[in-house]
C-alpha cells in the first residue's frame, strides 16, 4: 500500500528533513484511509475500496 519501499529514502543526496519535506501530505490519504477502514466495520458501514 502505498509508495514502494525506498521511493524517497534511497537517495542519498537527501537528508532525513528533506525526505520527510518530499513525502509532503502524499502520506496523509493513506494514513486517513488506515484509520477510518476500522470505524466504518465497528460501525456497519461499508466501505468501497480504494481507486489505485
Amino acid at each position: 500500500m502505498g509508495l514502494h519501499a525506498g521511493h524517497v529514502t534511497d537517495v542519498p543526496e537527501l537528508s532525513r528533513t528533506q525526505q520527510l519535506h518530499a513525502l509532503g501530505n502524499g502520506v496523509v490519504q493513506l494514513q486517513a484511509e488506515a484509520a477510518l477502514r476500522p470505524l466504518a466495520a465497528r460501525a456497519g458501514l461499508t466501505v468501497a475500496a480504494a481507486a489505485a
